[in-house]
């Protein structure tokens, strides 16, 4: 019964920690990377669609993206969304093919992006202690109904601790990276 209370645990924590990932692959680093424009939408014949499903996005060199239209109707639409993402980015446009510029990042916005990150890690990490929680006192309900010992209740508060004491370090470490990521220059 415990090991499964645990598990559960174990499961959300790691799916709170890849949400993490995926939040800092948006955030920009200076550097060319496909996933900067994974969250930004296009109006695709009405529909709300992804960018990655309207056109291709690949990097051309460390500081320019590529994105190449599937349906030349679309590049003013895409470069309107690109344009609005609130990105900073200037796409020029060549015929079906979008190309991006990344401008270089000053101190102050590096600065700006490191508190964002922070921010994102901060929130990862109550989501990690809300889980504990959750495991806690769905611990103390099973002995509350006599569904689990005390002493095994005890042991199992032990290991949800121990477990979330790994995935906030897990997350301090991802943190530490991309904080380097982001001050390189």
């Amino acid at each position: 019964m415990t090991k499964e209370i645990i598990a559960d645990a174990a499961t959300r924590m790691e799916k709170s920690i890849e949400s993490f990932r995926i939040d800092l692959t948006k955030i920009r680093t200076g550097r060319a990377h496909p996933s900067l424009l994974d969250h930004v939408t296009v109006d695709y014949y009405g529909t709300k669609t992804p960018l990655t499903q309207a056109a291709n996005v690949t990097v051309d060199d460390a500081r320019t993206l590529s994105v190449t239209a599937w349906d030349k109707s679309m590049v003013p639409l895409i470069e309107k969304a690109i344009l609005e993402s609130n990105l900073g980015l200037n796409p020029a446009t060549s015929g079906t093919v979008l190309r991006i510029p990344l401008p270089p990042l000053s101190e102050e916005r590096r600065r700006d992006l490191i508190k964002i990150t922070k921010s994102e890690a901060e929130g990862c990490r109550i989501a990690i202690r809300n889980i504990r929680r959750d495991a806690i006192q769905n611990l103390k309900n099973k002995v509350k109904n006599k569904e689990v010992a005390q002493d095994e209740e005890h042991k199992a508060e032990a290991g949800v601790q121990k477990l979330t004491d790994s995935h906030i370090k897990k997350i301090d470490e991802l943190l530490a990276a991309k904080e380097r990521e982001m001050l390189e220059i």
